[in-house]
């Protein structure tokens, strides 16, 4: 793909939403199992979606406030494969909160907890700064030319 020529594409970017959103939820599990596995007897989506579980009283509650925030950080890595320009992180990272908010609300009704708030908040903000960072890094990586190339 070249970076000049932007051509809007409704699917392309639909799939990469799609990706991403996949990506946080199963990123989401892998974490939840890693950080909840043996604390709790079963697993169950009430820790995704239900926005009461997100408090800091409880060891259980710090586990599952670990887990989102080190999703954030996988799927801020995610985002150089997926989306691939720096000045789309934001975008994409809002974008794939506003679902999951939009299926806590499905689930559970507005989160009227101030943690969730916080951990979703600092979830985005630490997912869009890092994969700009890391975005505007692979962007600003010299172009290899080949040697026969290079003699003019």
């Amino acid at each position: 793909m070249f970076y000049g020529t932007a051509v809007w594409d409704p699917w392309l970017i639909v799939g990469q939403i799609i990706c991403l959103q996949c990506s946080f939820y199963l990123s989401l599990g892998v974490f939840m199992v890693l950080f909840l596995g043996l604390r709790v007897p079963r697993l169950s989506l009430v820790y995704f979606f239900d926005y009461a579980t997100l408090t800091t009283s409880t060891l259980t509650g710090w586990c599952v406030i670990a887990s989102f925030l080190f999703t954030s950080l996988a799927v801020a890595v995610y985002m150089i494969f997926v989306v691939e320009r720096a000045r789309k992180c934001l975008d994409f990272s809002a974008t794939l909160y506003i679902i999951h908010l939009y299926l806590c609300i499905l689930n559970g009704g507005w989160p009227s907890s101030m943690a969730w708030w916080v951990v979703n908040g600092t979830g985005l903000a630490v997912m869009a700064l890092l994969a700009e960072y890391l975005c505007i890094k692979r962007e600003q990586r010299e172009i290899p030319m080949d040697r026969f190339h290079s003699r003019v």
